[in-house]
């Protein structure tokens, strides 16, 4: 008889008669069946589209393109040079400005992503982690520039430096003084932004690299649980801090299992945060935005994408997510355009207004199958979770390479699976097509470096250069002294230093991570 398995290996029965847990209730300790007791009855999920590309001109103009089609938050792409802390004119940006995201240079190009944008109006999330720290300061100079009231302002950075040490690579400092940082950012924002997602704890990119679902939510919610150690060895109060914490997930095809996942972490973080000295139970509340899987779209037969991207979405909202983008069915390809980011976002709409999934919270609650489903992936998680902290953690786990070769082991697998077909992929290794390039892909050129180097040039001629060099000399003294750098970089920002200046002054005195 052949034997059947989710994508992490979890054997799945013929049939399922009998389940004997217990499946609790939504809103109440330890969460499996969502955060809040009335779900989507009450409100649907937060609707995103992740967009940015080329210049803040070009964004900005499909920022408010995405807004008049119903999104109701943004979700910003930055270039690979911004991510790790270059400016456009920098040797080693050449080639990448403005190809996977936006260029962000300074606050200059700041007011122009946002132009005719009301901060107050709107949820933003920014896809930033070694950089997170300039982009925030640059969207709260924005804010105070707008005359907003930075009480009411709202969004994540997804902020989460270890992912990057463990799959993704985008880092610059080492981690001891990255943890600084971001504890610092946890810190700042308590008070001055309260209502900011401070992490995005990302399981997402692990994911990406070729993890298993039970590897990613065990990744993230490690990494999440060295972040609050973190956060209470430098005095923050995690029933404090804890309440603005967020996570992102990825969603994928196993269409169960990725539902079970979903469930199983929310279950999970309930009782970390609870061993940490939680007691607030938004605290121990584990909220998620959830991306399609990037790395599930294929290149051929893109328009396939759309089938995998609403499979994936509806696995996301059956399993409780607060915040979903849908992939555009080209990007395996190019970045999306317009007509693609519409298909995904209408997606969502057809999901949320459509199919009467949203109507009673938890459906799937009860299955003999999913129950199951959710006790196996928890459980397997907990047994890597022991595994990293018998080691010392996240940090030395991934010091160690631990996370690193699991990841691999598990791309590897199924690979060989893809390779054997004995895992089918549609118009990949079964059911294929002859077929052409598709034609109206979006194409980003490498004029935009010439663009952002002349903004930049006009830039540091016009502003009060004496005032950026002050500022940076005070971001320095605040890394060597451990105070918080958080006010210092504002400050810079808004003397119109830039991203790779800031990011240089901390580069000279904490180096730069060898991986």
């Amino acid at each position: 008889m052949k034997k059947f398995t989710t994508d992490s290996g979890i054997e799945i029965q013929r049939v399922y008669s009998l389940y004997k847990g217990e499946v609790g209730e939504p809103g109440k300790f330890p969460f499996t069946r969502g955060v809040h007791s009335e779900m989507y009855r009450s409100k649907l999920w937060t609707m995103r589209q992740y967009a940015g590309f080329s210049t803040a001109e070009e964004s900005n103009k499909r920022y408010h393109y995405l807004l008049s089609q119903g999104v109701s938050g943004l979700s910003v792409a930055f270039d690979l040079p911004t991510q790790i802390g270059y400016d456009s004119d920098h040797a080693l940006a050449e080639g990448e400005v403005g190809k996977v995201g936006v260029a962000i240079d300074s606050l200059e190009d700041m007011e122009v992503l946002f132009q005719g944008i009301k901060l107050e109006d709107v949820s933003t999330s920014m896809t930033i982690n070694s950089t997170a720290y300039i982009l925030l300061s640059l969207y709260i100079a924005l804010a105070k520039k707008q005359g907003a009231d930075l009480k009411k302002i709202s969004g994540t950075i997804q902020n989460d430096i270890l992912k990057e040490y463990a799959a993704r690579g985008t880092y610059i400092y080492p981690p001891k003084p990255s943890m600084k940082i971001i504890t610092d950012i946890f810190e700042y924002c308590n008070t001055e932004v309260p209502k900011w997602n401070t992490i995005s704890i990302s399981g997402y990119h692990i994911r990406e690299a070729g993890s298993t679902a039970v590897q990613e939510i065990a990744f993230t919610l490690s990494n999440g649980k060295a972040y609050c150690l973190a956060a209470q060895k430098k005095g923050l109060d995690i029933n404090k801090f804890g309440q603005r914490l967020s996570f992102f997930f990825n969603a994928h095809n196993n269409f169960f299992e990725e539902v079970a996942k979903f469930r199983a972490a929310r279950r999970m973080w309930a009782k970390i945060t609870t061993d940490l000295g939680a007691t607030d139970a938004k605290a121990q509340m584990l909220r998620f935005h959830t991306q399609t899987g990037g790395s599930t779209l294929t290149a051929q037969q893109p328009k396939n994408n759309i089938s995998r991207v609403t499979l994936q979405a509806l696995a996301a909202v059956l399993g409780g997510t607060q915040s979903l983008h849908t992939n555009g069915y080209d990007e395996a390809l190019s970045l999306p355009t317009e007509e693609a980011a519409k298909v995904a976002l209408r997606t969502q709409q057809i999901i949320g207004y459509e199919s009467g999934v949203t109507e009673t919270v938890d459906p799937l609650a009860g299955s003999y199958f999913i129950e199951t489903l959710t006790d196996q992936i928890e459980e397997a998680a907990w047994k890597y979770i022991q595994r990293i902290d018998e080691m010392g953690g996240s940090v030395a786990a991934i010091e160690q390479g631990f996370m690193q070769n699991e990841i691999a082991r598990a791309s590897y697998t199924f690979q060989q699976a893809v390779e054997s077909k004995g895992k089918i992929i549609v118009g990949v290794n079964q059911f294929i097509d002859k077929e052409g390039i598709p034609t109206g892909l979006l194409r980003i050129d490498d004029s935009i470096r010439k663009i952002q180097s002349d903004k930049l040039a006009k830039l540091r001629a016009k502003r009060d250069n004496e005032k950026v060099k002050e500022s940076l000399k005070n971001i320095q003294e605040a890394g060597r002294e451990e105070k918080n750098i958080m006010p210092f970089v504002i400050e810079a920002v808004e003397n119109y230093a830039t991203l790779g200046e800031i990011a240089d002054s901390l580069r000279e005195i904490y180096g730069e991570y060898q991986g």
